[in-house]
């Protein structure tokens, strides 16, 4: 009797072609690894990136788990001494949340991954901010009007300045004011108040004799009484203003250009606020003399805070007019010097006490003006250009970090974009020398792609984490870049390290956390689809990339020692492995808007080994090392950092 056919097993042989397509996937992986990963399916990703050895080799992406009630969309993110970290949406480039006045801020705890909601006065959307010396956050300007596109704008309008010929008093005037054109007889209506300085006599510095009067000036935003076309002006012309008798009916008129339909910029605020990160709420400080929209906030040698350009109240870059920001006093003052720079410009304080603008910059103001890097004597209001920029006509959007240690006074700068709404990109990274009696600029390593808005953050092993961005403007045409690279400061090189998840453009920066891992918000894409068809959604996900070095047995301990080291000053603290030490540096920690961020620097430390830990000397330069909280890193010779320690230097 013949012996019965045996029934195929096909679990089994299902479960052996299963095995042998793994073993051939890894044996391909071996091969080509970055390829594979990116073209690979989603479940071979998924356990790729998971792997022990992969991470030890690349860092791992995860999404920080925030509870619904505290999801916003994150514009700035500051690094607090308390170790917890401030989110500002302010209304979150949202105009339903501006007009229903709902502005807020989130604190989160990184420790125990709490949030807590934090009230929020005014609209900080789109402010500046930086650490001031006791540990305070100094927040200034913000949004007082959205933007209105040519199509939305139905009541003409645009800048009316006010003169004053009156020498013995400056004159305010109301919200609500009206101005009728001698000529075109149309009427427009402020919408703010006004305060109009009194006209100045002019002298002849020889011999005294009186010149002339020079009319105080104000400005304000107006518009038409009514909707139309018809309301709008064509060509200069004075206007008189309704409610004023006597001799402020002779002395104030107004003067304005066209006032028309067009397109309405942004408006700026004056307001300004330190967030105190004991007490966890905003105090309100004395506001600025201009009011800013995109300013950027630059701490000085003295401590003192250096606020400049932005978008003014009727929606003009402001003209030059930097002031000064006393911690002490909580007042602003003028510089009495003028210098004009397109909006959040990249401007950090050398180890000189000069300032350096590298010609990043996150857009708005004239193409020709302003964007040169340079270097900047701020006593005598000398510029002195540096040459050799790459891509110079690309350099809005792009990033800039002072490269570890600081007192080597090197920077990056990375990537950048054409002016305003430019589809041109670059992959450019711009390198200079600022010890170099002639600075230039040179080209380093370059990335894979042109990229607007990349983030880049300094890291505790001197590396510097470059991720996110887009190759178009805002994202367009589904561009985001979702790639991760450190930068080695020693060798110039660029290493390719897991992609986030997550694309990230406008909007969007990165955050050194205490522990060493990497905080990556925001993102405000102008198109959600591919094909630029569907309006696109802030993106409220954030995600925390843990480095490579986290993924090591071991990593230094440190424990005891002061809370406050003066410069020149020393500090001794414990650490079981201080045998295994070789590096030891202070951190300056974050404020970052519009990948921005001035206030992120690495200092190296003088360090000795003692019996139980080590020995660390903080550097006597005040401009090397401005005032305030820093996060205190040791490293071991494989480059692991310990976890930060906060360490006040006064």
């Amino acid at each position: 009797m013949s012996a019965l056919p045996v029934r195929p097993n096909h679990r089994k042989n299902r479960a052996r072609r299963i095995l042998i397509g793994v073993a051939v996937v890894a044996v391909i992986a071996g091969f080509n690894g970055p390829a594979l990963y990116r073209y690979g399916s989603e479940q071979y990703h998924e356990y790729k990136i998971n792997r022990p050895e992969y991470k030890a080799e690349n860092g791992h992406w995860d999404y920080l788990e925030v509870p619904s009630e505290f999801r916003i969309n994150t514009i700035h993110a500051a690094l607090l001494h308390t170790g917890k970290v401030l989110l500002i949406a302010g209304s979150g480039n949202n105009q339903k949340n501006f007009d229903a006045k709902k502005f807020e801020s989130v604190l989160w705890d990184p420790k125990t991954n709490g949030f807590k909601l934090i009230p929020t006065p005014k609209d900080m959307f789109c402010a500046g901010h930086t650490q001031l010396p006791d540990g305070k956050l100094l927040v200034a300007g913000g949004t007082k009007r959205y933007e209105k596109l040519g199509g939305d704008v139905t009541k003409a309008g645009g800048l009316m300045i006010v003169h004053n010929e009156d020498p013995d008093k400056p004159i305010t005037l109301p919200a609500g004011t009206k101005f009728s054109g001698k000529k075109n007889g149309k009427t427009f209506v402020s919408k703010d108040p006004v305060l109009v300085e009194k006209a100045k006599k002019v002298f002849d510095k020889q011999t005294g004799r009186f010149l002339r009067t020079e009319a105080g000036l104000g400005r304000i935003y107006v518009e038409a009484e009514e909707s139309g076309k018809s309301y709008e002006t064509g060509t200069e012309d004075n206007y008189r203003v309704h409610g004023l008798k006597g001799s402020d009916n002779r002395n104030v008129y107004g003067i304005a250009q066209k006032l028309a339909l067009d397109k309405k910029d942004f408006q700026g605020i004056k307001e300004a606020y330190e967030f105190d990160p004991v007490a966890e709420k905003y105090i309100t400080v004395d506001p600025m003399n201009e009011a800013r929209w995109y300013p950027t906030l630059t701490t000085l040698e003295d401590g003192k805070v250096l606020s400049l350009s932005g978008l003014d109240e009727i929606g003009q870059i402001v003209p030059g007019k930097d002031e000064i920001y006393d911690p002490k006093t909580k007042k602003w003052e003028y510089t009495g010097i003028e210098r004009r720079f397109p909006t959040y410009p990249a401007i950090f304080l050398m180890d000189n006490g000069k300032l350096f603008y590298s010609g990043s910059n996150a857009g708005y103001g004239p193409a020709d003006v302003g964007r040169d890097p340079g270097v900047w004597d701020l006593d005598t209001n000398k510029f002195k250009k540096i040459p050799g920029l790459s891509d110079p006509d690309r350099m809005e959007t792009s990033a800039t970090v002072m490269l570890p240690p600081a007192q080597d006074q090197r920077f990056m700068v990375i990537g950048g974009g054409g002016v305003g709404e430019s589809e041109k990109s670059s992959e450019k990274s711009r390198l200079v020398d600022l010890k170099d009696p002639n600075p230039r600029f040179k080209d380093g390593a370059s990335l894979d792609k042109g990229t607007r808005y990349p983030s880049a953050s300094l890291l505790p092993d001197d590396s510097v984490l470059i991720t996110g961005g887009s190759e178009d403007y805002r994202g367009r045409g589904g561009s985001n870049v979702l790639e991760a690279r450190t930068y080695d400061t020693k060798s110039g090189t660029y290493k390719r390290v897991a992609d986030p998840r997550v694309g990230r453009n406008y909007h969007s920066g990165s955050v050194l956390l205490p522990d060493g891992r990497v905080m990556i918000f925001g993102s405000d894409s102008l198109f959600a689809d591919d094909a630029n068809t569907k309006p696109g959604v802030f993106e409220q996900r954030i995600e925390i990339y843990t480095p490579p070095y986290l993924y090591r047995d071991e990593r230094p301990a440190v424990t005891g020692g002061p809370k406050k080291i003066e410069r020149g000053g020393s500090g001794t603290y414990r650490s079981p492995q201080a045998a295994t030490l070789k590096s030891a540096k202070l951190m300056r920690p974050s404020a970052v808007t519009h990948v921005t961020d001035v206030d992120q620097r690495t200092i190296a430390l003088e360090m000795t080994k003692t019996a139980d830990g080590f020995k660390v000397t903080v550097p006597k330069n005040r401009s090397l090392v401005p005032s305030g909280w820093y996060m205190l890193f040791v490293t071991d010779a494989d480059g692991t950092p310990s976890e930060g320690v906060w360490v006040e230097v006064p």
